[in-house]
């Protein structure tokens, strides 16, 4: 197989694991909280993390350095999750995703604060398209914002801020010690918020198999996509990604009757083009 071929593959358990865990979220989402859903989830990486690195023999590779930036980095997915798994509950799941497509253009807006990178003009060009997709998806009137729109729109910050961080500590941590770190922070994080009140939900039988998916799905999201990202270039792999809009659409619309709106798929077209654009700017100045 070419290249682009296996990385398409990748993206195809990318795509599948994501549109998974958001139809198990909101299945989930009646009766348990979102803090709750996080720590269920946090408990399957536990084990799958301390597995696989027992298996592979890694656990010399966890440290205590760049701490502080571990927490931080948690923190920010911690949040971001919790409100993408409110958002995917209140509203379409299309208008979900494609607020989530947002990311890559927030890290462009707060990459020279945090990273130190440089805003050229095309990258400034691709948030103002990011910024007129959202108001597309969106479309903030009296009736159209809600809590659910919002929250979606600010996951996708959140989700930019994991990825700068992370950023930051693959240049000095392995995968091992950020997804060790990523596991049991956000573990202690979901006990710590779901048992504020003293009242932890405890899953029906029923209801583990969808726990279960969640935390194996958000871990195969991730493992993928970076897979297909070290095969093939971005600019190959955010095209395929982008598949997921259309079909979460078709998924909420046969699951639970959501109706395609074709706003949202204007907007998240836009979002695509400004996030395309500055990609295939990027790898030309690079190469």
């Amino acid at each position: 197989m070419t290249p682009t071929l296996r990385a398409a593959l990748w993206m195809m358990g990318s795509i599948t694991s994501f549109s998974a865990m958001a139809v198990a979220g909101r299945e989930l989402g009646g009766s348990l909280d979102t803090f709750e859903i996080m720590m269920y989830r946090s408990l399957v990486g536990v084990i799958a993390v301390f597995t696989l690195a027992t298996v592979y023999g890694t656990w010399g590779q966890i440290n205590r350095r760049d701490f502080g930036t571990q927490i931080g980095r948690n923190l920010a997915h911690f949040t971001g999750q919790n409100l993408w798994f409110y958002a995917v509950t209140v509203i379409p799941l299309a208008q979900v995703f494609a607020l989530e497509f947002t990311s890559p253009l927030w890290v462009i807006v707060l990459s020279p604060l945090i990273l130190g990178e440089r805003l050229t003009k095309m990258r400034a060009l691709a948030a103002v398209l990011g910024f007129i997709g959202i108001l597309c998806v969106a479309r903030p009137t009296i009736a159209g914002l809600n809590a659910g729109v919002i929250t979606a729109a600010s996951s996708a910050i959140f989700f930019a801020l994991t990825i700068m961080l992370t950023k930051r500590l693959t240049r000095s941590q392995t995968i091992t010690c950020i997804l060790f770190y990523l596991t049991v922070t956000q573990l202690v994080f979901g006990v710590i918020m779901a048992g504020y009140d003293g009242d932890i939900t405890v899953p029906e039988v029923a209801q583990m198999p969808l726990l279960l998916l969640i935390g194996i799905a958000g871990l195969m999201a991730h493992f993928c996509l970076t897979n297909a990202l070290s095969i093939a270039p971005a600019t190959v792999v955010v095209p395929i990604d982008f598949v997921r809009l259309p079909l979460i659409a078709v998924i909420g619309m046969l699951v639970y009757a959501e109706a395609l709106d074709i706003w949202v798929f204007i907007g998240g077209a836009i979002i695509f083009a400004g996030n395309y654009m500055n990609l295939w700017t990027e790898s030309r100045r690079v190469s």
